[in-house]
């Protein structure tokens, strides 16, 4: 039977908002005499709001996590995911130590590395060899355990020939790439990562997330990831939360769990109606679908922008894509260079219609995008994300069965031919 190697019980997390020092005397004072002398409950805990940072509140408490309750086994690859102040962040700080819960109870059972912030836990004055050293005394490693990680630690890093410089000097992505090194190589049970990752480039990323499901599938550890890379959590994560205003809103299988925090923000406005350039004289004012009836699976599908020019604009292209619900490219249609149609001078009101013979996607739930560039890839408008298109299954094939893109994200048109040959 695998053992839970991470127990939470009703943790939560408070903080007072405003200035710091204005006033906290006298509270923590009150606290105290509360709770310490007249045995009372913490008199602050009854107050507070959900952290929801787009709305005004009325208390100068807020809960950053509230009642969180969640097991994790040995061996778990668990993606955590949630809008800018959900949470997620303080969730890892606790697990790590780095702050205390305000009420609750937090088990781990096992050795914890932890990746939050550029350069975590480095000292910037030692090298970037003294710091991983550090690092390792810190994880409870023995100088012989770091030493026979040294060379793979910094192979990875590719930070080589700067690893007996100081860590001040290091860049930020050269501060991730070590941090990470160390974090995931010095052998933790337990590797906490958070959205540090995306400072990296791109190579780096994709042997972070190599480095990640190995880590997890063939030494049988526990990993933690926050990011806002949807295709990132999908390929690595079996298992997703979602955390939103400090608790915990679903959890359940990646896919499952992305697909409904993806529409829960399409929810709050299903159609983006703050699609505009820079200064406001360019904005998309409707969109209409296949004219209100339903997108099929290998049938046409026309789509119609109405868009506003103040001023007049020469010779603009128009930008459509298609994403799926993790952010992945599927399809980029433009009207000029790609496809080579001229569209003229633009002003006041002007409709962008597109057709497409056949919509070769699989059924399912997609993204849509919208962008205006000007001649030499300036973008009036870059390509913004303005709605969500369900794309209904339909027989494509005339077999009596039909294509949902868990099984292809395309269909095509094409033909089989099977003969015996001698």
């Amino acid at each position: 039977m695998t053992k839970t190697i991470i127990k939470i019980e009703n943790l939560s997390k408070q903080y007072r908002l405003g200035t710091i020092g204005t006033g906290t005397i006298a509270h923590d004072l009150n606290r105290w005499w509360q709770t310490n002398i007249l045995k009372n409950p913490d008199p602050y805990l009854k107050i507070g709001e959900a952290n929801d940072r787009a709305h005004k509140g009325m208390s100068e408490y807020v809960w950053a996590l509230r009642d969180i309750n969640l097991d994790i086994k040995e061996g778990d690859v668990v993606g955590i995911i949630g809008k800018n102040g959900a949470g997620k962040s303080t969730l890892l700080k606790i697990l790590s130590r780095v702050t205390a819960p305000t009420t609750g109870s937090i088990k781990v059972n096992g050795r914890l590395g932890s990746l939050l912030e550029v350069g975590t836990g480095f000292h910037p004055e030692l090298t970037g060899r003294e710091n991983i050293f550090l690092n390792g005394a810190i994880l409870g490693m023995t100088k012989a355990e770091i030493r026979s990680k040294l060379d793979e630690i910094i192979d990875f890093s590719g930070c080589e020939r700067y690893i007996d410089t100081p860590v001040k000097r290091y860049s930020s992505g050269m501060n991730v790439r070590l941090g990470f090194a160390v974090a995931a190589f010095l052998e933790p049970e337990i590797l906490v990562v958070d959205e540090v990752l995306a400072v990296g480039d791109a190579e780096f990323q994709k042997k972070a997330i190599g480095k990640m499901q190995d880590v997890s599938q063939n030494h049988g550890r526990t990993v933690l990831f926050v990011s806002h890379n949807m295709a990132s959590i999908n390929k690595l994560c079996p298992k997703s939360i979602i955390l939103k205003n400090g608790s915990i809103l679903s959890e359940g299988k990646s896919n499952n769990i992305i697909e409904e925090y993806i529409y829960d923000n399409l929810s709050e406005n299903t159609l983006n109606d703050n699609i505009q350039s820079k200064d406001g004289t360019v904005k998309l004012v409707k969109i209409t679908i296949n004219n209100g009836k339903k997108l099929l699976t290998g049938k046409k599908a026309n789509f119609e922008f109405d868009i506003y020019f103040a001023n007049l604009v020469k010779n603009p292209a128009f930008i459509i894509a298609v994403k799926s619900l993790s952010d992945e490219n599927i399809i980029f249609l433009s009207t000029e260079p790609i496809s080579g149609h001229y569209v003229g001078d633009c002003k006041g009101k002007t409709r962008v219609s597109l057709s497409i013979e056949s919509l070769n996607l699989g059924a399912g739930n997609y993204l849509l995008y919208f962008g205006i560039a000007l001649p030499k890839i300036q973008f009036l408008i870059e390509p913004t994300k303005v709605c969500s298109i369900d794309v209904q299954p339909f027989d494509v094939y005339k077999s009596g069965y039909h294509i949902h893109n868990n099984k292809s994200l395309l269909t095509i048109d094409h033909s089989w031919q099977v003969k015996s040959i001698k």
